[in-house]
């Protein structure tokens, strides 16, 4: 059995028989077909089962995935998927997703495929969006800038009496960021994370404001009001941590009222173990029974931070990351606390982490932004 280009004509005529029999044609004929890409499978010249697949930017759909009745259970649609996945990573593709029958996402999820949002009803169907994301081949540098008092600081170890003043304007830090070519910024209110409430929202919506960067936002983010302040002002992630651990329903209702790929869940760890309220309350949380649980729910970004290692400059928890990975590889982890050198980040790189967050290292000049800019490109 081959997987080979397929002709439209016979697609319309499968998907008709297969999956609409009792609706008028014109229903399988989908507006995007000419644009899409159409594989199956022939049998003495007959096509026996076909999908459609559609790209839109970096993600990749696949529709209409559907075997002739006589041709079921015979591995048909495993190679076609099979095929599909191939096209998607040819492409360099960041994401593959379709539109899944209820009844077949165990089939998907073979794939690597997780499901998204909630299901609805089409003709009769039940449906739920599956999708499997890549990581991309570099790793994303993204630096740190942490506010007490509207003001640019680094702690050690999470310890807020051992706090450094850097800069007392971030915006000014935000600008050097952006005109050494980085996109990201990761903005930590720590007033707001020992408060449990945002605080320093002027800071984000001032450095939204005047800058390109896309900026993720962390500290205090507790309740709708918070959240709501943090998109207001320009966040294009909420990096959601105590929530995460302490109220999943919430976080639950928010991933489905903003769409999972507006979040990212922090992870803060000392001993592999959860900690939370800017890193002053232990838990008795897992690390990985976390990760693990929130990635089940189709949440894909995840940064960690050892807090053993964070503001340290000894290098970061190469193998507590490595450990993850190893537990949950679809997810993409970005690693923070601990580097001290580009080549703790090659190491990073190495690890499969698909960003590192920067701080201390820029701040008392061990990685000059020229060295973040080169290993960026």
């Amino acid at each position: 059995m081959q997987v080979v280009k397929a002709r439209i004509e016979d697609v319309w005529k499968l998907r008709h028989e297969v999956m609409y029999p009792n609706e008028p044609f014109e229903v399988v004929q989908l507006k995007e077909d000419a644009l899409g890409h159409h594989l199956g499978i022939y049998i003495d010249g007959e096509l026996a089962s076909a999908v459609s697949l559609f790209e839109s930017g970096k993600a990749v759909q696949f529709r209409k995935l559907a075997t002739r009745t006589v041709w079921q259970r015979k591995g048909f649609a495993r190679l076609l998927l099979e095929a599909t996945e191939t096209f998607a990573k040819q492409r360099k593709a960041d994401k593959l997703w379709c539109n899944a029958r209820l009844s077949a996402t165990a089939l998907y999820e073979k794939l690597g495929m997780r499901p998204k949002g909630s299901a609805w009803t089409r003709l009769g169907h039940d449906f739920i969006i599956m999708e499997k994301t890549y990581k991309q081949e570099h790793m994303e540098i993204i630096p740190a800038i942490d506010i007490i008092d509207g003001k640019c600081v680094r702690l050690s170890k999470g310890d807020y009496d051992q706090k450094k003043v850097y800069n007392e304007n971030p915006l000014e830090v935000a600008l050097s960021f952006e005109d050494a070519g980085l996109r990201r910024l990761h903005l930590v209110d720590l007033d707001g994370a020992k408060a449990g409430a945002v605080k320093n929202w002027k800071v984000l919506e001032q450095l939204a404001g005047k800058t390109g960067l896309q900026i993720d936002f962390s500290g205090g983010i507790s309740s709708d009001k918070n959240l709501a302040i943090t998109f207001d002002s320009g966040a294009a992630y909420a990096a959601i941590g105590s929530v995460a651990v302490k109220n999943e329903s919430i976080l639950l209702q928010w991933l489905a009222q903003y769409g999972v790929e507006n979040f990212i869940l922090g992870a803060d760890v000392l001993d592999e173990k959860i900690q939370i309220k800017g890193w002053t309350e232990a838990t008795d949380i897992n690390i990985f029974d976390f990760i693990k649980n929130y990635a089940a729910k189709g949440v894909q970004q995840f940064f960690c931070t050892d807090i053993s290692k964070d503001g340290l400059l000894q290098g970061s928890s190469n193998d507590l990351y490595q450990k993850i990975l190893s537990q949950i590889p679809e997810i993409n982890l970005i690693a923070s606390g601990g580097v001290s050198s580009v080549n703790d980040l090659e190491l990073l790189k190495e690890t499969g982490c698909s960003g590192a967050i920067v701080g201390k290292a820029i701040y008392e000049n061990r990685i000059t932004l020229q060295e973040l800019k080169m290993f960026n490109d």
